[in-house]
């Protein structure tokens, strides 16, 4: 409790950050769970959004779809700026900033990198975008909280910035290398290569991990460590779940390549 009480903000006299902060950690851990145990979100290569098991329900195309996954927290982090009093000083600033770019980045992603070949649900889409949205709120908000109290011992800020970069570069290059798997028209998988892909099936879910790490370690606060927390624990499950499903359709799938981490997992 020492070590935490020295690197982390003091938790917030908020009822709403510990609920939220209690919610994100408990969904995104039953979220990877699930996925390991084959109850995948209705997205990606795991999942056919087509009549038979759609049913009745309002399908998008995966760009609409995956641009209402993240606007709504892109929106949330870019208005934190104009609201007076939010962002002020440069812990603040830079949480706000990097949850901005970390959206804008996804959502400029889907507009030119990405390939598409099927749908999402509706229901289930906003499900996860009131997620993205409820967690960037909430993060921008426990941070205006800390306002006037005193800075933890241990400054990680700068670090977090780094591994910020660091995370949405690998994130991006991966997701790049993986747009260019098909040739135009073809819907096909394939099995991804080049770059970190050669030891692991998801580096960019790595990435994704690297830079969240950095964003907890730029706020240093309880909301922003049960997030990351929680995030580590799905990723870690959909990566175990993307690989099973790998070895599952390729018969020539490398063995050695591992699921997230190089020779360990």
């Amino acid at each position: 409790m020492s070590i935490l009480s020295g690197f982390l903000f003091p938790p917030p006299p908020s009822l709403l950050v510990i609920a939220m902060s209690a919610v994100s950690v408990t969904s995104l851990a039953y979220s990877g769970l699930s996925e390991i145990v084959g109850k995948h979100l209705n997205y990606s290569k795991f999942w056919d959004a087509g009549p038979s098991k759609g049913g009745g329900n309002i399908r998008l195309s995966s760009r609409s779809g995956m641009l209402l996954l993240y606007t709504p927290a892109l929106l949330a982090a870019v208005a934190s700026f104009a609201v007076p009093g939010v962002v002020v000083g440069t812990r603040s600033r830079l949480v706000s900033a990097a949850l901005a770019i970390h959206f804008l980045k996804r959502d400029f992603e889907v507009l030119f990198i990405h390939q598409y070949s099927g749908q999402m649900i509706l229901d289930s889409t906003l499900v996860i975008s009131l997620s993205y949205f409820a967690n960037t709120a909430t993060m921008i908000y426990d941070q205006y909280l800390t306002q006037g109290t005193s800075e933890p011992v241990i400054d990680m800020k700068y670090v977090g910035v780094i591994l910020f970069l660091i995370g949405i570069a690998g994130n991006f290059y991966h997701h790049f290398l993986l747009s260019k798997l098909r040739k135009k028209g073809e819907k096909g998988y394939k099995i991804p290569r080049g770059g970190l892909f050669e030891l692991v099936i998801c580096p960019h879910y790595l990435f994704e991990i690297i830079g969240i790490v950095g964003i907890s370690l730029i706020s240093q606060t309880v909301q922003g460590l049960c997030f990351t927390f929680g995030t580590i624990l799905y990723l870690v499950g959909r990566s175990y779940a993307t690989r099973k499903w790998y070895l599952s359709k390729f018969e020539n799938f490398p063995q050695q390549v591992k699921a997230l981490i190089p020779y360990i997992f």
